[in-house]
């Protein structure tokens, strides 16, 4: 079976190049060994399937009925190769995967405990930072994939939303509204809002503008040049109140409550963004964990 594989390898290497030394070079094997799987395959066959002349071969019209039988073969051969391969691949690779929202909990740590599971020999790669960065990131193949907020086309990229997550106010313990067990923003007309400087503090800050002016109202943000998990330390001493996403329920900050907004307008997608040549098998398994969660996810969820 291997013999006969090698032969119509050879075939349609050196019908294609119309040499046999060029052949063998391809196939980084010596000629003596094309040759003679050649001729050996005419012998089997009982027929010419190469005119031989000092300039190179070309194929008889019998060696062309030959070769245009067994393309679809070898075609088939050498799909299942590459797809041999990409398993192989992806059992043991790399993922590289920018995000900024936090992996305390939710969706995104759900997803990662999963694949991880699945495919323990494979490394992931996260790193945190910012929408902009990220993207530019993906784009110049530093990421396999970024994941932002929103759903919308991103120029030369492929997009796909996997989960959504309510907007929740980080406030301290002592704050009146606390009491509340759901708050909308005409309850936060009045408030003081910390925001970090750094990422994901420019996204918050502008989500802030954009839902206040919903209702009329400009608010009082300050910035603050502080990490996020300083940041909500900072609120929980109480110096203001903040947004973050429903994935922070799962983090304890002594002093610090979280209460969620209710309009549907505060219910943020999250997508995933990668390059369409992307051929990292790694990180397309990566991507099918991710929807078959995000289904699970909706299954669930509509059982509730």
């Amino acid at each position: 079976m291997r013999n006969a594989l090698r032969q119509l390898r050879y075939l349609a290497v050196a019908a294609q190049v119309g040499s046999f030394r060029r052949a063998a070079e391809m196939c980084d094997v010596d000629q003596s060994s094309v040759s003679r799987a050649l001729k050996q395959l005419e012998d089997d066959l009982g027929v010419s399937l190469f005119e031989r002349a000092r300039s190179g071969v070309r194929l008889t019209p019998a060696g062309r009925r030959f070769l245009a039988d067994v393309s679809p073969v070898l075609e088939q051969l050498e799909s299942a190769r590459r797809s041999a391969r990409a398993t192989r691949t992806a059992e043991s690779g790399l993922v590289r995967i920018g995000i900024l929202t936090s992996l305390a909990g939710g969706f995104l740590r759900e997803l990662v405990q999963s694949y991880a599971k699945r495919h323990p020999r494979v490394t992931i790669d996260v790193r945190d930072g910012g929408r902009r960065e990220h993207v530019a990131a993906v784009r110049a193949g530093r990421l396999d994939a970024a994941i932002v907020t929103g759903s919308g086309a991103i120029p030369g990229c492929e997009t796909r939303e996997l989960w959504c997550e309510r907007v929740h106010v980080a406030l301290p313990e002592t704050h009146p509204l606390a009491e509340r067990p759901k708050l909308d923003w005409p309850d936060l007309r009045e408030e003081h809002f910390l925001v970090s400087r750094g990422e994901p503090g420019p996204e918050v800050h502008h989500y802030i503008i954009r839902r206040s002016a919903d209702y009329s109202n400009y608010p009082d943000i300050e910035e603050k040049a502080a990490l996020q998990d300083t940041l909500m330390n900072l609120v929980s001493l109480g110096q203001g109140i903040t947004l973050v996403s429903a994935a922070w329920t799962a983090v304890k900050v002594p002093g610090l409550v979280l209460r969620p907004l209710t309009a549907r307008a505060d219910i943020v997608p999250f997508s995933a963004v990668w390059l369409p040549e992307n051929d990292n098998p790694a990180f397309h398994r990566l991507l099918q964990t991710a929807e078959q969660l995000s289904c699970s996810t909706a299954r669930r969820r509509g059982h509730t």
